[in-house]
């Protein structure tokens, strides 16, 4: 018997009770991509507000809860949304390579949700749970044989589009698409959905139109260039399009009075393709956007500080819909929080980077670390730390080359240099996000938080034997290092 089928029906045989199907909502997930904080106006971003880039989605915001501290299980696209999808980690789920899909046997929120009477559907940018949306036809095969991709993959679902663009004038057409898929919902059944933005991912258009590049706030970490400007400027208008897409979603709830009986929860899949973002276990590779607005069950225009993971969404849905974790799943609820009720929630969060497409030798290829996030600290080891920094899906950009050249040239600030040069790159890094909110101090190794520091890498290694993780321990490195 297929082991996830066993799962689900040892949750049958345990009675867990879920709402009536009166009282059981509709649930929108929808994930943009490589989207990271601040870009959207409710997180304060002064860009977006002065542009008035991300209107509808501050919307959401008002009338639901951000939450100001939510980071993804990893800073690429396929890991991250297969650990929200199983509620663990991509280490855990033996997936930490890009396109690698978790076993047959794991059990996604969605296959509880379907197994207790829910319609299931995915659609929109493809997701990645069953692999590449095209790969080679060796690896495809293989993938079918182990059950996790084409029919096998498909039948746990009522609607799958394996991948359909959002992109260009595509963005348009979002009404049309998500209408036409609530058209094939069941009267009698609540729905899950899931629909994924293709925005604001690479490749981006040339328009900016009303984004002047001259006036954007840059982060100190971004050596201030015009190719760089102009770079920022068309990414904030691939995030306007995606605010586009998303009031169109709205407008189909709004006219099929589904508002009010549909918890949607809107989240970045993992940081922004820009300077130390995607790719990166720096803030903005992990640390995301996140809505969540359910009518009559989360007050409005409430905001969250709570660490919260990636992972959590799972055990959050299947709690606010009166059902159980499956086995295997280490996500933390956050249920009470949105209910405004005592939440004591996470003391940290976890990150790992795996391997990404793009050339061998370079950050954008092969490249390990993992992170620990807490309230104030942010602390990274890097596994692999002779690899040279390069940003990911940014090799040809002009920025990056025009940085590229300042640094042959002997013209770039010694911050800069220290940040995207620095080779071989130090194995440990810790941040003091209260005092140093862009990292730009490395304080590893420094006296005055040697038990910050211990504490953090022993906590790592803790999480990692948890996750049955591949790469030598951060403390077994730091005993070579010490005997040297």
């Amino acid at each position: 018997m297929n082991k996830r089928l066993f799962t689900l029906i040892l949750l049958n045989s345990f009675g867990f009770l879920a709402l009536d199907a009166s009282d059981r909502p509709n649930i929108l997930l929808i994930l943009s991509d490589d989207h990271s904080v601040p870009h959207l106006g409710a997180y304060g971003d002064a860009n977006c507000r002065r542009f008035i880039i991300t209107p509808h989605l501050d919307a959401l915001a008002d009338e639901g809860m951000r939450f100001d501290r939510a980071y993804t299980a990893a800073p690429q696209c396929a890991p991250s949304r297969t650990a929200i999808f199983a509620g663990r980690s991509p280490v855990g789920l033996s997936a930490t390579r890009f396109a690698q899909p978790a076993r047959s046997e794991t059990t996604f929120f969605t296959d509880v949700l379907r197994e207790r009477g829910y319609w299931v559907g995915l659609a929109g940018r493809h997701q990645h749970l069953d692999g590449k949306n095209r790969d080679l036809d060796h690896v495809t095969d293989t993938l079918v044989e182990l059950d996790v991709r084409d029919r096998a993959f498909t039948q746990r679902f009522d609607h799958f589009v394996r991948g359909a663009s959002t992109k260009n004038e595509a963005i348009h057409d979002t009404d049309e698409v998500v209408g036409a898929i609530l058209d094939g919902v069941p009267d009698d059944q609540p729905f899950f959905l899931y629909f994924g933005f293709n925005q604001p991912h690479r490749r981006w258009g040339d328009d900016h139109e009303k984004i002047d590049p001259s006036k954007l706030v840059l982060p100190p970490d971004w050596p201030d260039l015009p190719e760089v400007r102009l770079d920022y400027a068309k990414y904030l208008a691939e995030v306007r399009d995606l605010d586009i897409g998303f009031g169109l979603i709205e407008n189909v709830l709004e006219e099929r009075g589904l508002k009010e009986n549909t918890l949607v929860i809107f989240m970045g899949d993992n940081g922004e393709a820009l300077l130390r973002g995607k790719g990166t276990l720096a803030q903005r590779g992990t640390h995301v956007p996140l809505l969540v607005r359910w009518p009559g069950y989360v007050k409005p225009g409430t905001a969250s500080d709570s660490l919260v993971s990636g992972v959590d969404l799972s055990a959050t849905i299947l709690e606010a819909v009166g059902l159980e974790t499956a086995p295997g799943m280490t996500g933390v609820s956050f249920f009470d929080e949105l209910r405004g009720k005592p939440f004591e929630g996470r003391e940290m969060v976890f990150a790992e980077r795996g391997w990404h497409f793009g050339p061998i030798g370079r950050s954008d290829g092969f490249d390990l670390s993992r992170s620990i996030t807490t309230r104030r600290y942010l602390y990274l080891y890097n596994a692999t730390p002779e690899k040279i920094f390069s940003p990911v899906d940014m090799g040809r950009n002009p920025g990056w080359l025009a940085i590229q050249e300042m640094h042959e040239e002997g013209t770039l600030s010694a911050l800069h240099e220290s940040i995207y040069f620095q080779n071989p790159r130090p194995l440990f890094e810790l941040y003091d996000l209260q005092e140093d909110p862009f990292q730009l101090e490395n304080l590893a190794g420094k006296a005055r938080v040697k038990a910050v520091e211990t504490k953090l890498r022993t906590e790592m290694d803790k999480w990692m034997v948890r996750e049955s993780d591949f790469l030598p321990l951060p403390s077994h490195i730091q005993q070579q290092v010490n005997r040297k």
